[in-house]
């Protein structure tokens, strides 16, 4: 089985605009650092992960460069001359070797599908399980926007992609002012789509029982993360005392943390970013540890590029867990892609791409005008 020999791993920075702005709660993204890691088997096939932090280091304490380093310099070493098929334990050697720097192992383990799978002529979804879907609906996210641009865009994505959910970013400005753009907000749209707010965890919890009751009232679906990723406690308690669903997104970043979640009975869905969790194989555990406790899991973002969110995509649709939709949408985020074929979006909806691995090819004349000098 010398062909699933990995010979070489490669990594490039890239630096892709986004179409707009992209607000969080403590910063407003033009650009996406994008770190592209292609590994190289004997037998020829490559695959292709990414390495993507939405916000950079304030949201997951890595960057792009970060991750170049640590990779070409440690994990790649570790990768190379091994099989492929030996992905659980190279995962696990990573472990021994590097702490946490889960960004950068999430990119190895799905450049590492990606290539296994092509050498194999099958997709990734059949390396995590098999099929449970083709799709998956995609809630559409619109940082921090004013009023008036906020509804422009609702109605535009309504038209142009299907969208049916939205979410809006809070904590970047004062509460009440915070509270009343989103209460207005809703308002305006009537019940014609569904609405959710990410605070990014910046809220304590007197100004989460203050507010968020607000929000409730005024017909807001879903709270992700109003509070620190450690207090629990408090998110426990507005699980319990507001009646809308609160998701756990920060507060989850491995199995473990899943675990305590179930535990605390601190949420009521956990976003399962394949990022963040430090790749595929991490993921399966976080939402097979939610599945047995009852909580939903949502699909999540880190903004990715065409193939991190493919290999999300493949992650969804093979997980019955990822019962709570998604929010797959990084490339639409994108002025431009750099892959031959686009993910398709549509009726709210992404669609699996279709082939070996991950089904998408890279298109080189983009990747090399993106690419970092």
């Amino acid at each position: 089985m010398s062909d699933l020999k990995i010979a070489k791993v490669e990594t490039r920075l890239l630096d892709v605009p986004l179409f707009r702005p992209h607000g969080f709660a403590t910063y407003t993204a033009t650009a996406q650092p994008i770190l592209l890691v292609s590994v190289v088997l004997e037998g020829g096939v490559t695959g292709f992960g990414e390495g993507v932090v939405p916000g950079g280091p304030w949201w997951g304490g890595e960057s792009a460069e970060t991750m170049k380093v640590i990779v070409d310099g440690h994990l790649a070493p570790i990768m190379v001359g091994r099989e492929v098929s030996d992905l659980a334990g190279i995962m696990s050697d990573f472990e021994r070797s590097v702490a946490n720097m889960r960004f950068a192992k999430a990119a190895c383990d799905i450049a590492m599908h990606d290539a296994w799978a092509r050498a194999l002529g099958i997709p990734v979804r059949d390396l995590l399980g098999g099929r449970v879907r083709d799709d998956i609906e995609v809630t559409w996210a619109l940082g921090v926007l004013p009023l008036e641009e906020a509804v422009s865009e609702i109605e535009e994505r309504i038209a142009s992609h299907g969208h049916t959910s939205f979410k809006l970013k809070m904590g970047s400005g004062d509460p009440a002012v915070d509270t009343a753009r989103i209460a207005e907000l809703a308002r305006e749209l009537d019940g014609k789509v569904g609405l959710r707010i990410d605070v990014n965890a910046r809220w304590d919890r007197i100004t989460s029982l203050k507010y968020l009751p607000k929000l409730a009232e005024a017909g807001v679906e879903l709270f992700e993360q109003p509070t620190p990723a450690h207090d629990l406690a408090t998110l426990r308690e507005i699980t319990r005392r507001i009646g809308v669903p609160v998701m756990a997104d920060e507060s989850v970043c491995s199995p473990a943390d899943a675990l305590a979640v179930v535990r605390e009975e601190a949420a009521d869905v956990i976003a399962v970013k394949t990022t963040k969790l430090g790749g595929l194989l991490e993921s399966k555990k976080t939402a097979a540890i939610a599945e047995a406790a009852g909580l939903a899991c949502h699909g999540a973002t880190s903004l990715e590029g065409p193939f991190g969110t493919a290999a999300s995509l493949h992650f969804a649709c093979s997980t019955k867990a990822i019962s709570y939709g998604s929010e797959l949408f990084g490339p639409m985020l994108l002025k431009e892609s750099y892959t031959t074929t686009d993910i398709v979006y549509e009726d709210g909806v992404a669609r699996l791409p279709q082939g070996p691995g991950l089904g998408l090819e890279p298109d080189w004349d983009k990747i090399n005008h993106f690419t970092r000098d």
